[in-house]
């Protein structure tokens, strides 16, 4: 009886310890998050004024990557995947200097025109003041972990608008096949409050709920697991761009400011060989996509060597929101030749491949649901499934631990192999 009442004051103690210490963090990340949110769009709005802004590329990143050199190379390329390497390797342990210079160095790129997003730093700017909190505090190592755990969902939730998607995300994304549930009631919290603080402080959320609902049938559901493989395809096309550039700029061996300059005069010539649309956030063809409007059919292969570049060579900023456009635009192309409209699977192909190049499948699909409504979720749920099985164990964050074999979860594959040697040997 004693060790059952023991047991409940222990219970009862940790979740109101976590209950005060989440909703902290919420607070303080949703602050955080709008300061880069709102600097962020003044200085998009600034440079857009000008017509050829993006000839400051070249300087931008060389400043950037100078930068991130001198002062904190944690802050080096798109955010999430430095403080999944933080949590792994130094239980959450973050240099404080990373919460500005990623904010400074972020701001830069992406205004100046690369091709890179805004919730990678975002992630990193929660984690990273969860860090700051957790050393102010003297927090041992495992409630650090968490907090910075609570620092990546509330990132996340107050960046796009989606609590729930933003606390599964935070743990999720650590570990393939091992979701982190200890760390569940604090993200929760942590990416709730953060949210409300966010919105009360004037940040606003893109939201397009989804007109049309498929009813039930067989050729629909065969085509959404048609759009989940040629998603997670497509995932496989991003990953592996993003590999080799990143091996690219690795292999020259000269100064990183350098290698900024040689990216930036790339992206350039890039956009004016293509176009402008490229550049930056690409929010309005997400938009255009998300509307059903018809976008140029190459438009995803495009921004993915915008992106690779961006990233690979000294720029500074987030990867998920470059997922959105080649996913929605990647959908929007399916669209010719399945009998889903193009907005739907617009959406249906920015959350699948977030699913497939992240890892999140669940999160993902919540987020379908938050940002688009029920309508048509069930396809866009199996899609997503699909996609996360296909992309195999790729993963556009390195230091994320991928546990489990994803062959694993189609059965058998030793009969595929048995098939295979009975085909060659006919």
């Amino acid at each position: 009886m004693k060790k059952k009442l023991y047991e409940e004051i222990v219970l009862f103690y940790g979740a109101i310890k976590w209950l005060i210490l989440s909703t902290i963090i919420g607070i303080i990340v949703g602050i955080g998050v709008t300061v880069f949110l709102k600097l962020l769009h003044i200085s998009i709005n600034l440079t857009s004024k000008f017509e050829y802004y993006y000839l400051l590329l070249p300087f931008a990143l060389f400043i950037t990557a100078l930068i991130i050199e001198k002062i904190t190379p944690e802050a080096k390329g798109h955010g999430t995947e430095k403080v999944i390497e933080a949590i792994h390797k130094r239980s959450g342990k973050i240099n404080p200097l990373v919460v500005p210079i990623k904010l400074i160095g972020t701001i830069i790129t992406i205004s100046a025109g690369g091709s890179a997003g805004k919730e990678g730093p975002s992630a990193q700017i929660g984690a990273g003041l969860a860090s700051i909190f957790a050393d102010i505090f003297k927090l041992d190592d495992r409630d650090r972990k968490k907090l910075v755990i609570c620092g990546i969902s509330a990132g996340f939730a107050s960046v796009f608008g989606t609590p729930i998607a933003g606390a599964i995300f935070g743990i999720e994304v650590l570990i393939v096949g091992n979701m982190f549930y200890e760390a569940l009631l604090p993200s929760f919290i942590a990416g709730i409050v953060s949210f409300q603080i966010s919105s009360k402080l004037g940040i606003s959320y893109f939201y397009h709920p989804l007109r049309i609902n498929y009813s039930f049938n067989e050729l629909h559901f065969i085509e959404a697991i048609i759009a989940g493989i040629f998603l997670g395809l497509v995932s496989i096309i991003f990953i592996e761009t993003l590999n080799f550039f990143e091996d690219m700029s690795k292999k020259l061996k000269i100064w990183a400011p350098v290698k900024g300059l040689i990216g930036g005069s790339i992206l350039v010539l890039l956009t004016l060989i293509f176009s402008e649309n490229f550049l930056g956030l690409g929010m309005d063809t997400i938009e255009s996509a998300l509307k059903g409007e018809k976008i140029a059919w190459y438009f995803f292969l495009i921004k993915i060597i915008f992106t690779s570049i961006t990233l690979s060579f000294g720029g500074s900023g987030g990867i998920i929101t470059p997922i959105f456009f080649i996913g929605a635009t990647a959908g929007s192309f399916l669209a010719n030749f399945l009998h889903f409209d193009r907005a739907t699977l617009s959406a249906i192909g920015m959350i699948n491949l977030l699913a497939s190049a992240t890892n999140t499948p669940i999160a993902s699909s919540i987020m379908f649901i938050e940002l688009f409504g029920k309508n048509n979720a069930y396809y866009a749920i199996i899609s997503c499934i699909i996609a996360f099985i296909i992309n195999g164990q790729r993963s556009v964050y390195p230091s994320q631990i991928i546990q489990m074999r994803k062959r694993r979860l189609v059965g058998n594959h030793r009969l595929l192999k048995r098939l295979l040697r009975i085909r060659k040997q006919s």
